[in-house]
């Protein structure tokens, strides 16, 4: 890359890319104002809109979404009669989870073994730093070719689609010819990869009452309904025996067509403890990428420090379903509470309540912007060819740009790649990979200009 004025351009950036990474990973931007302060999400969006304005953007606002949080917006206008692309990344992150259990604190960017470690480090802070290289490679070496709009959200971690909501009140506000959504991730470091099919989600709350207060088990256990082994039964039944999802009425059959996922590399990027067998049939790229998959979350129930010998008369759990490309998540969601209901065991009283939701998403790669991209990428990445993979995860925001703006083209690229173990303790991002993507975006935006 070295011969490459945009490459040289972003190499020369990367010292302060990793000074702002420090800057904006430090704000514990958790979109769960139960747990982490407002103001710490609040500081984030100022700092991304401190950062459009330097940048020259114009119309730099902070939009109040429907779901109590706020996304940031810039307009950077470009050349007369030019395309507009929409860039877009968040700045909301995951809770840390056990930050006892980091090697580094989780707000504090660390580098370490030529990685740079911190929670929303690659999922998805890098990416606004990303769009913010690319954009400065580009002004740097002849001018920013086409019409920019960027748009960070504030809560694509919780599900609760302020965004998405915001976006259809206000549908001319993120029009553009193509959108390039930066929360994705290449198939491993160094192979360039679009991601051409995301799986949608719900989120359901579920909820077990048997009795009107706790009792003594040795008084009242074996006769007396235990509110908490019910929902274990409940939750056993959205798993078969070989620990596929089987939620009744919902297709578990699909396969991938396209890149493949082996089984051993699968095996190390999930770090699968030695002896213990992967769930599921099919192809790892069936399951992670085509199929349905149900995840225990959470459980209330008594912690075992402190548990009294009591038969429980309550208990909540709270299930993600993964929802593949063909079906829909509303219905899926219907099929999920129905499935619950049905699978209450010595009639309980079961109650279930979403409380988020997301639609799969399928990209359209024979459009242009698509050759465009595979170009810019063999320019960042010499000597490989891009790939197409799927992604298990979810971007809700994608399919309501797809409803809103049906001739837009939308590509997914980004820094979450298997060794970033985004949503997990030691998230970390790979600089190499922030300086590449950089490239690959900046010489994208000049390609599809000219296209």
């Amino acid at each position: 890359m070295s011969s490459n004025p945009v490459a040289e351009t972003v190499a020369s950036l990367m010292p302060r890319a990793k000074a702002e990474l420090t800057e904006l990973v430090a704000f514990k931007s958790v979109a769960d104002f139960d747990q982490f302060p407002r103001s710490e999400s609040e500081g984030a969006a100022r700092w991304v809109a401190d950062a459009l304005r330097a940048e020259g953007f114009e119309d730099v606002a902070l939009l109040d979404t429907p779901d109590g949080t706020q996304s940031v917006y810039g307009y950077l206008p470009g050349p007369e009669g030019a395309k507009t692309v929409l860039l877009y990344a968040h700045y909301d992150v995951q809770p840390p989870l056990d930050e006892a259990a980091w090697t580094t604190p989780p707000f504090e960017l660390t580098e370490r073994d030529g990685r740079w470690y911190g929670r929303g480090a690659a999922d998805c802070k890098g990416g606004v730093i990303m769009h913010l290289l690319a954009l400065r490679a580009l002004k740097a070496n002849g001018g920013v070719p086409v019409h920019v709009k960027v748009i960070a959200e504030g809560s694509e971690e919780t599900g609760t689609g302020g965004l998405e909501r915001y976006a259809e009140e206000h549908p001319e506000l993120l029009e553009a010819d193509t959108i390039v959504i930066g929360d994705a991730g290449n198939f491993r470091v160094g192979l360039p990869t679009v991601t051409s099919t995301l799986r949608g989600m719900t989120l359901v709350r579920v909820r077990v009452d048997t009795l009107e207060g706790n009792l003594h088990s040795g008084q009242f256990g074996g006769a007396a309904p235990d509110a908490l082994a019910a929902l274990i039964r409940v939750l056993d039944s959205l798993r078969a025996e070989d620990g596929s999802t089987t939620v009744d009425g919902l297709t578990s059959e699909a396969r991938w067509e396209g890149l493949q996922y082996e089984d051993e590399q699968f095996r190390k990027d999930a770090k699968v403890l030695d002896g213990v067998g992967l769930i599921g049939s099919g192809t790892v790229a069936d399951r992670i990428w085509a199929r349905p998959a149900v995840t225990v979350l959470g459980i209330d129930c008594p912690p075992v420090v402190g548990a009294t010998p009591s038969v429980q008369a309550s208990a909540r759990a709270l299930i993600s379903l993964r929802v593949p490309p063909g079906e829909d998540a509303a219905e899926a969601t219907k099929l999920l509470q129905a499935h619950i209901e049905a699978h209450t065991p010595w009639g309980a009283r079961v109650s279930t309540e979403q409380i988020g939701q997301g639609q799969a998403f399928r990209a359209d790669t024979t459009s242009p912007a698509y050759q465009a991209m595979a170009d810019a990428m063999a320019v960042a990445y010499p000597g490989q060819e891009m790939q197409y993979a799927g992604q298990g995860g979810s971007i809700p925001l994608c399919n309501t740009l797809a409803a809103l703006y049906p001739r837009a083209e939308i590509l997914l690229i980004g820094l979450s790649e298997p060794e970033a173990q985004i949503h997990a303790v030691d998230e970390s991002v790979s600089p190499e990979e922030l300086e590449r993507l950089s490239v690959a975006e900046a010489v994208f935006l000049r390609n599809y200009a000219a296209s």
